[in-house]
């Protein structure tokens, strides 16, 4: 488990294999990081699956709109929304897509990120200045490496509960 620096802007995701500890960045990215506690704390993300896992490439997930459901539909429909909020103001900063970094899934709209994010399973940097990055993984990246791949995945891994550090 990593040394939590400053809990307010830190996120304890939990998946099957154990804890993810991500470390916010709201001098980075501040509207990023302050949707992403907004919707940990109103428990948006607790269950929702990684639609979209490429090896090589990147874990995505955040869809609070039709990532918590169970039935196919919704799981082929993953990745099309986000939550109730107004989407958010591209956020680019000379951050790196670097191994563990999370950047905000969009649309085509450089100012269309909402709830939806991607984990780095190695750096990408033909992201940057392209996708606003906004945290990074600080322990547990073993537990990201094995979320389950596929686009969708047949049997998608979910994010079991998502918590801002200082409320626990």
């Amino acid at each position: 488990m990593a040394e939590i620096k400053d809990p307010e802007n830190t996120i304890l995701m939990e998946l099957k294999d154990g804890t993810v500890t991500i470390e916010l960045l709201p001098d980075v990215a501040p509207k990023h990081a302050e949707r992403m506690k907004e919707l940990a704390r109103a428990g948006e993300y607790d269950n929702v699956c990684f639609h979209r896992v490429i090896e090589g490439f990147m874990a995505q997930t955040g869809d609070v709109q039709h990532g918590d459901m169970e039935d196919g539909f919704n799981i082929r429909m993953a990745g099309t929304g986000g939550s109730e909020h107004p989407d958010l103001p591209a956020e680019f900063s000379k951050l790196p897509h670097d191994r563990g970094t999370l950047g905000a899934a969009r649309s085509q709209n450089p100012n269309s990120a909402n709830s939806q994010f991607f984990i780095n399973f190695k750096d990408n940097h033909f992201l940057n200045g392209q996708y606003t990055v906004y945290g990074r993984v600080i322990s547990g990246m073993e537990h990201v490496d094995a979320i389950t791949r596929g686009e969708p995945p047949a049997d998608p891994d979910r994010m079991i509960s998502v918590k801002v550090a200082a409320d626990v």
